[in-house]
Parts: C-alpha cells; sequence; structure tokens
C-alpha cells in the first residue's frame, strides 16, 4: 500500500445526496423520483440563464475566460464592489478550497462551527490545520465561545450564515459586534450560499462589512436561488491582499465557459429570482402546518430546507421514503442522527413528501 500524507489519512470524503439515476438503478424504482436532498432549486435553473447557454453551447470547443472578466463586471456592478475585490470559482467550495490552500499551514487553528457545512472541516484536514470545533447552541452558532478560542495560533475562523444544516442564522447586532471583535490577523470566512432567499431585517449581509474590514471573505453562489448546481459557479468578494493570494493557488481556467454566460445571464432574471424566493416562502409556511400536524419537529429555516427531527433512527426513515420515489439527506455524519434535512420544493412537491411522511410515521 502507497502511504498517504499524514494529513489526508483521517479524511472521510463528503457524501453528496444521491442522484435521482443511481437511487432509481439501486432500488428498481419506476415513477417519477423526487429529490429533495440537495437544496437545489425546484423550480430549475433561470430561464435567462437557459437561453444563454443554449445561444453559446456551440462555444464549448473554447478555453474559457481564465479571469472571468465579463462575470466579475456584472458582479461589480451588482454589488458595487470594486472588480479587484472580486474573485469567482468553480462552486464557492473552491473558494473553501483556495483560502485555505492560500494561507493554513499545518498547526494553524481554524475556528468553526460543529456542526456547520462539512466541507470547512476537510478543507482543514487536507492542509493539516487544527479544527477547533464549537458545538452549536440550540441550533444556532456560539459566537461567545468562538470569540474566547481566538489566540496568536488562529489563522481563519469561518461562520456559515445560514447554517447547513440547520438554517439558523446570526443576528445583525451579534455580527456587527463578532466581526469587530476578530483581530485583523485573522480570516474571517462568511459564507452565505442562501442570503437572496432571506428578507428579514435582522440578516447581516456581509458585504456591508467590508468597506471597514480587510480580512473578510464573503461567499455566494450561483447553485442555490439562480438554480446553476449543474455548472459549478460560485464567487466571492474580499480586499485586493486576500484576492491576490487566492488567485495565486487556483488552478487556470478553473470556471468553464458555459457557466460563466449562464452565471451572468442569471443575474439579471430578477423574475426568476422573486418567484424561487416566493415559492420557498410559501413551502415553508406549508411544510411547517404539515409537520406540525404530523407531530414532527423541526428548526426553523432562513435557507431553502428544513431539519426535522424524527426523534428515532432518521436513517430507517430516509430508507422508508426512498423505497417510496422520495430522496431525502440524513446528517448522521454532521452528528445529528435523529434528524433528515429536506429541500423546500414546489408545492406539488411538498404535497407528495408530505403524504409519504404520512405513509411511513
Amino acid at each position: 500500500m502507497i502511504e498517504l500524507r499524514n494529513f489526508v489519512k483521517n479524511i472521510r470524503p463528503y457524501k453528496p445526496g444521491k442522484p435521482i439515476e443511481e437511487v432509481i438503478k439501486e432500488l428498481g424504482l419506476s415513477g417519477e423520483v423526487l429529490k429533495l436532498a440537495s437544496n437545489e432549486n425546484p423550480l430549475g435553473a433561470s430561464p435567462q440563464a437557459i437561453k444563454a447557454m443554449s445561444e453559446r453551447i456551440g462555444d464549448s470547443y473554447l478555453y474559457p475566460d481564465d479571469n472571468c472578466y465579463y462575470l466579475k463586471q456584472r458582479l461589480s456592478e451588482k454589488s458595487g464592489i470594486p472588480v479587484t475585490n472580486v474573485i469567482v470559482g468553480s462552486g464557492s467550495v473552491e473558494l473553501i478550497e483556495l483560502i485555505f490552500k492560500a494561507y493554513v499551514n499545518p498547526g494553524d487553528q481554524v475556528i468553526m462551527s460543529e456542526p456547520s457545512f462539512i466541507m470547512y472541516k476537510i478543507a482543514c484536514q487536507i492542509f493539516g490545520g487544527e479544527r477547533i470545533a464549537i458545538p452549536l447552541k440550540n441550533h444556532q452558532h456560539d459566537i461567545a465561545t468562538m470569540t474566547q478560542k481566538i489566540n496568536n495560533k488562529t489563522k481563519i475562523i469561518i461562520v456559515d450564515n445560514p447554517i447547513n444544516p440547520t438554517g439558523t442564522i446570526i443576528r445583525k447586532e451579534e455580527m456587527d459586534h463578532f466581526v469587530d471583535t476578530v483581530p485583523a490577523n485573522v480570516i474571517l470566512v462568511i459564507d452565505e450560499a442562501y442570503h437572496e432567499y432571506i428578507k428579514k431585517t435582522e440578516y447581516p449581509h456581509g458585504l456591508d462589512y467590508l468597506k471597514k474590514h480587510e480580512n473578510i471573505l464573503v461567499l455566494h453562489t450561483f447553485s442555490k436561488i439562480y438554480g446553476l448546481a449543474g455548472l459549478r459557479v460560485g464567487y466571492g468578494f474580499s480586499s485586493e491582499e486576500i484576492i491576490g493570494a487566492m488567485m495565486k493557488v487556483r488552478l487556470p481556467f478553473n470556471v468553464n465557459r458555459i457557466g460563466q454566460i449562464a452565471a451572468g445571464a442569471a443575474l439579471g432574471d430578477t423574475d426568476f429570482v422573486r418567484s424561487s424566493m416566493e415559492n420557498n416562502d410559501a413551502g415553508k409556511a406549508f411544510l411547517y402546518r404539515e409537520f406540525e400536524r404530523l407531530g414532527l419537529s423541526y428548526t426553523p429555516t432562513f435557507g431553502n430546507f428544513v431539519l426535522v427531527d424524527f426523534k428515532r433512527e432518521a436513517k430507517e426513515v430516509f430508507e422508508a421514503v426512498q423505497k417510496k420515489g422520495v430522496i431525502l439527506r440524513t446528517v448522521y455524519e454532521y452528528g445529528l442522527p435523529t434528524s433528515l434535512r429536506i429541500t423546500i420544493g414546489s408545492q406539488v412537491q411538498n404535497e407528495r413528501l408530505v403524504r409519504t411522511l404520512q405513509e411511513i410515521i
């Protein structure tokens, strides 16, 4: 056996929700299979993005724009952030890897919540960082304990807002204080993959902190509300220093040509974004009522998913609903063995989910 790097030996690879095709093949299912496992947009992809892709698909033989020039221009115009403070990656997950790749030396400490998006843990392991895992309090970030754990070995603090998989947020007043507390030589990564779904005034938008703080990296994605998960396009905003460091360690042509074209078009599709928000809000309200009727415990969410606690081994529920053609997401790997994470679907999809749960509970 060939010896692995020490840092790689204990990594448990990321396991995404099973694709529909795999479940059909495994279980021999017929009829439509419903996937509510990966927080994809149930309305599909932005129509403007689809139109732009179809018009330019013939250009696929060409290498992509290595610097994502036109997409960065669009992102700059929409956000009001200078182009030099924008980076684009193959999904925001690549940008998570790049910030670790650029800054984390073996032994550097990285503070994160437990549980939170599992790729933070994996990136820390890959680069030999010492993970300081702070347990959630009532399914929320324990910001007070995070602050207490900062020391001269701390290199990065990473928070997802909302948290995946609980859907809770850090509210503005608490984030304001936290941002001011983090030392200037520590990078604060704020992952806002689901921010477009949130209209509440108490939600703190990471971009508001960039003018005063050079040590913040804000991550966004086209995978959720824009419906472009299959194209892998994410983006981030930070200081020129941090963006420059990340650009040094990225691979060339890291964002595909068609993805760049689709993302640029999707940014202007305000009607689709509005419809997606409305669908999510309506679906959330419907599912809350139905979960309560079924006697199921859930965590109120700010994302496009709901964490549901079945008060028993959730893997049994997961397997039972999957046999009926509904794919949900286990979160035992996040330390939540009695819960499942359920993507909010369309009204038709949500009704089928509820019928399926009712049959097995």
